[in-house]
């Protein structure tokens, strides 16, 4: 069988095909995995017993202690901040654990050191020279904590969740540009998470269904993501924190996550407020059926088993995670979320239509430049002009001179670099704000449109993931190969701006600039807030953009054969013809 997505076709900058993954970084003091044939209960009695053994006290009298319900915990003051890292959330997912839903982690009563960032979740190595690759510190199938930086004098304070991104097959909330220690410098408290990636996080098949109560599978990542809110909710007014005021946050991936985390029952009262930095509101397979052109999650999920030269779910547990982890990247899978009535009700698109997401203010937009870094989502361009033309008309019929007009032949690369952009994040990000007025919510959207010379000199201008050291306040902790940020007055007002945006939205759920516009919510006036060299009010985002693709879509969703998102340009089907759910 084949796979199932698109080859070499991320949305986070990662390729399809991992090469062989270097072996996992060094366990922390007192991890190890299960026996395996663990039961339930003996692996909860054994991974107690491990977060005792795993917590080593410091010496160092002037580090903070705070006595949180989940049990003690030892971290470092730094200039007007109490820095926490590496606590668990929840039990390691390993040997019997693993594909199971999160256990929550057992109380502990001796004081644990954190000071230090928990491995990251299993995952492929980044690329060396990829302006995103930055070597991880360490990974593990035991990789489920958490981080929080929090002003010393917190109370009641508003709680900033990062969600990173990384396709769901890398990444990890210790990277260095996710930094919190400036955002909270702004009176919030930040806070950083790990989820299970790749197959570990998101494999789904009929064997797994049938162990589960509610004859579900996969989803394992996001369940991840639920039981850190739910640690936050119950911990951290011990920190200084609001548990009725927390923000879920994320780019990319992340952001993907922030919108199934709107859509997910279960995380329901665990956020107020959302934030969705170049989301994509894409098709994802359905557990149990085929549909939209995807297989249905068990199949993928018995296709990759086979691939991987295993009779049953039950031998891959005795496997070498990272072996898992480097024989699917050969084999071409790419994990999502599964469609399954009991996590995931409804497609995306389904829930926003319905107006069954989360009913909480939402800032969110996307980067003029996101495929410029992305490049390898592109399909092959045509020769010249004429042949692009023919191909639009093919596949988007009495919609193609729509599509020409946004997206014309003179300059087919901008053409072609624009149409992706919008078929996936500008789309996304206006159908987010337009559905959270629809039930009542205000929605802020942005375009980021911001570049530098560094940047510009390598054809990168406003690429993806170019907001974030702006967000964070950490333009000197990018990594090596990022086009490097000057250190002018006009990028370091841009900052700020951008932290006082953000950081007053986690406060109060709109966001305000000191000395910067009023950024109007989305509304009837489509108001927008432009990212340049300095932040600008505007109105109606690119006019026509959001109507074309989401036309397309809804013709698609009503064919009910066609994926909506990943066949964008010269590589879309036949468009179905218009019905009269698509007015």
């Amino acid at each position: 069988m084949k796979a199932f997505t698109p080859a070499s076709f991320h949305p986070d900058g990662l390729p399809a095909n991992g090469s062989a993954a270097e072996a996992a970084g060094p366990r922390r003091a007192g991890a190890r995995l299960l026996p395996r044939g663990l039961t339930h209960v003996a692996a909860a009695v054994f991974a107690a017993a491990w977060v005792l053994l795993a917590a080593p006290l410091s010496s160092a009298a002037e580090s903070p202690v705070v006595q949180a319900p989940s049990g003690p915990v030892k971290g470092e003051a730094k200039d007007g901040l109490h820095i926490f890292k590496g606590i668990p959330y929840a039990l390691p997912p390993v040997g019997d654990l693993r594909w199971k839903p999160p256990v929550a982690v057992p109380a502990w009563e001796e004081v644990r050191d954190a000071g230090g960032f928990g491995p990251a979740c299993i995952q492929p190595p980044s690329r060396p020279g990829s302006i995103y690759f930055e070597k991880l510190r360490s990974t593990s199938e035991d990789c489920l904590y958490l981080n929080i930086w929090a002003p010393e004098k917190a109370e009641k304070a508003p709680v900033f969740v990062w969600i990173h991104g990384g396709s769901l097959i890398a990444g990890a909330g210790s990277q260095s540009m996710y930094d919190g220690e400036a955002l909270a410098k702004r009176g919030i408290i930040v806070v950083s998470i790990n989820y299970r990636l790749g197959i570990l996080g998101y494999l789904a098949h009929a064997e797994l269904s049938a162990e589960s109560p509610d004859q579900v599978s996969g989803n394992y990542g996001l369940l991840d993501q639920i039981e850190a809110l739910r640690w936050i909710h119950g911990n951290i007014a011990a920190f200084g924190g609001d548990p009725a005021n927390v923000t879920i946050a994320g780019e990319s991936a992340g952001a993907l996550s922030v919108m199934y985390l709107m859509a997910a029952p279960d995380a329901r009262g665990l956020f107020a407020k959302a934030v969705a930095q170049s989301a994509y509101m894409v098709t994802a397979p359905t557990l149990k059926e085929k549909r939209y052109g995807s297989e249905s999650g068990e199949a993928i999920g018995a296709w990759i088993v086979n691939k991987l030269g295993a009779a049953s779910v039950a031998e891959l547990r005795g496997k070498d995670a990272q072996g898992l982890v480097d024989g699917v990247g050969r084999a071409g899978y790419f994990p999502f979320p599964s469609i399954d009535g009991k996590v995931l009700p409804h497609q995306l698109v389904e829930v926003f239509d319905r107006g069954e997401q989360a009913p909480v203010p939402l800032l969110a937009g996307f980067n003029s430049g996101e495929i410029r870094s992305l490049r390898f989502l592109l399909p092959p361009p045509p020769e010249d002009a004429a042949a692009y033309e023919a191909a639009i008309r093919k596949g988007y019929g009495d919609l193609s001179d729509e599509f020409l007009r946004q997206y014309p032949s003179r300059l087919i690369d901008e053409a072609m670099l624009a149409a992706t952009r919008d078929a996936m994040y500008g789309w996304t990000a206006e159908r987010l704000v337009k559905k959270q007025a629809a039930i009542g919510q205000p929605g802020y959207l942005y375009l980021f449109d911001h570049s530098y010379p560094a940047a510009d000199i390598l054809g990168l201008h406003a690429f993806h993931a170019a907001e974030i050291p702006y967000v964070f306040g950490t333009t000197r902790r990018i990594t090596d190969a990022w086009p490097k940020i000057p250190g002018t007055t006009n990028e370091q007002n841009l900052k700020d701006a951008m932290m006082d945006y953000w950081s007053s939205f986690a406060r109060a759920g709109k966001p305000v600039a000191d000395g910067q516009p009023d950024w109007p919510a989305y509304g009837e006036n489509q108001a927008y807030m432009y990212f340049a060299d300095e932040p600008h009010a505007a109105t109606h985002l690119l006019p026509g953009m959001y109507e074309l693709h989401e036309e397309v879509v809804c013709r698609r969703r009503a064919a009910g054969d066609i994926a909506w998102n990943w066949n964008v340009g010269v590589i879309a089907p036949p468009l179905p013809p218009k019905t009269t759910d698509c007015q």
